[in-house]
């Protein structure tokens, strides 16, 4: 099990960085990023501390945990600035805050997120077709969630997304032990979405091989 989108309590998350990855080892992870939700008020503080953690952690070698960030509701104007500065604190994987259509995400987001060189865009809501293709240009994954609300639109990302050989990443989107999901059950959100069982099979296959990229 893969998922690059979980949160701890340095946002709103319910765990300390430890205890979600002990959790998370539980379920069958094998990797899993921990991006809580950052604008320039606390990248900071707390990326520098996520980078801390995981490099304990790795040192078990029972599960790769990877420091990373949301960048949450930044301004499209601002998105660029946000990025560089997330990386240059030390994030390894910059997901951007979609579009999701349960929240007043402004929008422009989207375009913005992917045009300043988010690595995965979650919950990107009713994405046009013109945004993915250009996605799929800059090498951005597509979010299909198991978050409640935010799930709305996968069937809507996946059929767009299959149509311009986007790149997908399944993931749990979670904030407390209970959103976290075996590997079967991600299974069932890329079947519910749309996907075969051999395509699921493919973004796993794929995002590891980014993985050993970062």
């Amino acid at each position: 099990m893969i998922d690059l989108h979980t949160h701890s309590l340095f946002s709103d998350g319910e765990l300390v960085p430890f205890e979600l990855v002990r959790r998370a080892e539980e379920k069958g992870y094998k990797v899993i990023a921990i991006c809580d939700h950052m604008d320039f008020s606390n990248m900071d503080f707390i990326i520098k501390r996520l980078v801390r953690a995981v490099e304990k952690i790795n040192r078990r070698g029972r599960i790769y945990a990877i420091a990373g960030c949301e960048l949450t509701h930044i301004p499209p104007e601002f998105y660029k600035e946000a990025v560089r500065e997330a990386r240059r604190l030390g994030a390894k994987i910059v997901v951007g805050h979609g579009e999701t259509p349960v929240e007043p995400v402004e929008k422009g987001t989207n375009i913005s997120a992917i045009e300043a060189g988010v690595d995965i865009l979650a919950h990107p809501g009713l994405i046009t077709e013109e945004e993915i293709k250009v996605a799929v240009k800059k090498g951005t994954f597509l979010e299909i969630t198991a978050r409640g609300g935010h799930n709305i639109s996968n069937g809507h990302i996946v059929r767009l997304g299959i149509k311009n050989k986007a790149n997908f990443v399944i993931n749990t989107d979670a904030h407390s032990p209970k959103d976290l999901i075996t590997e079967d059950f991600a299974y069932i959100v890329g079947l519910g979405a749309g996907l075969t069982s051999q395509q699921v099979d493919g973004i796993y296959k794929k995002v590891a091989h980014w993985i050993k990229t970062l």
